[in-house]
């Protein structure tokens, strides 16, 4: 049997796994905007690369739209959903690798300019781990040029290239629309500190995003029993970790699919996906499925670029529903 072929049976056996995940025609919010969904905008890692965009997920809640992670190109996957960048209500930050940061300045400035892919014209409102509120105001300070000749040049609105940024520590951080989002401690390693991850309560539904982690009792304790857990997972060639010493230090303090399997037995969401996937050396997504399969019997996606997930909300609707918008 060809590889890929293989790969392809395998994937779709691991789609298949639980009636939970319903089909993609299924999907429909509901007309009064009570939907929540998760957009997973970029699933990759510092990896260049086209089909997986920096870590970074959309929730939208309500009528809340919030950004999680900002990954390379991961605001070109937002307007791929036909999201303007200005329409976002907050954005959270994880910690401070620049995988999770670099795309930050272009959610900021793209989306303040005023054609349709932006139009931001309050203040964006960033949270994240103690060092985001010197961050904003090092970027404020980085393209204070460009800001001003816009300002000058296209008379675009100052309120809407301020940020609102708050170092948060563990707890709740966000609390609007009927929408509560709390902060935290995952376990990154000792010398990435802080790091955390969100868990996301709506209407009594729950998501939880791990961040970048290793096998951690916090994740398991926030992600007991919910709807989806969004989880990160790495997988390094035994050959590399060999011959490259800085790829020792990437498996020490990110999930293996063993240590992601683990998690997911312990936390038993009704539905868990795999973000932020590092595939270094000759491994492929095909055998993250096949380590995580063999040591879990739940439901488990392995992560794309563009896939999304409904929270059913409406009563009689069961399932959460799993699509890919478009291609990336």
């Amino acid at each position: 049997m060809k590889f890929a072929t293989f790969a392809k049976g395998l994937l779709a056996a691991v789609f298949a796994i639980s009636a939970l995940v319903a089909q993609a025609s299924e999907l429909m919010a509901d007309q009064d905007g009570k939907i929540f969904r998760v957009s997973l905008l970029g699933t990759g890692t510092p990896v260049p690369q086209m089909a997986r965009a920096g870590y970074s997920t959309l929730v939208e809640a309500g009528n809340q739209k919030l950004v999680f992670d900002f990954g390379r190109s991961a605001s070109t996957r937002l307007w791929q959903l036909h999201i303007p960048l200005g329409r976002i209500n907050a954005f959270f930050l994880t910690h401070f690798h620049s995988d999770h940061t670099v795309g930050l300045p272009d959610f900021w400035l793209t989306g303040w300019l005023q054609p349709a892919y932006g139009r931001r014209t309050s203040p964006m409102k960033l949270y994240g781990p103690t060092g985001t509120e010197a961050l904003a105001q090092g970027l404020q300070q980085a393209y204070a040029t460009d800001i001003a000749t816009r300002v000058k040049d296209e008379g675009t609105p100052m309120d809407g290239v301020m940020i609102q940024a708050h170092d948060e520590t563990a707890g709740l951080v966000y609390d609007v629309g009927g929408v509560r989002v709390y902060a935290f401690d995952n376990d990154h390693g000792v010398n990435i500190k802080p790091s955390f991850g969100y868990r996301i309560e709506y209407q009594g539904h729950v998501v939880v995003l791990s961040g970048d982690t290793r096998y951690s009792p916090e994740v398991v304790k926030q992600a007991k029993g919910v709807d989806l857990l969004v989880h990160c997972v790495s997988l390094t060639s035994d050959a590399l970790l060999q011959s490259n010493p800085a790829y020792k230090a990437i498996f020490g303090h990110l999930s293996s699919p063993l240590d992601a399997a683990r998690v997911l037995r312990e936390a038993r969401p009704t539905l868990a996906v795999f973000s932020h996937i590092g595939l270094n050396g000759e491994v492929s997504v095909a055998d993250i499925a096949k380590q995580v399969q063999a040591n879990y019997d739940g439901p488990f996606v392995i992560g794309e670029d563009l896939m999304q997930f409904e929270i059913p909300l409406q009563a009689g609707r069961q399932g959460i529903a799993v699509w890919q918008a478009t291609k990336p």
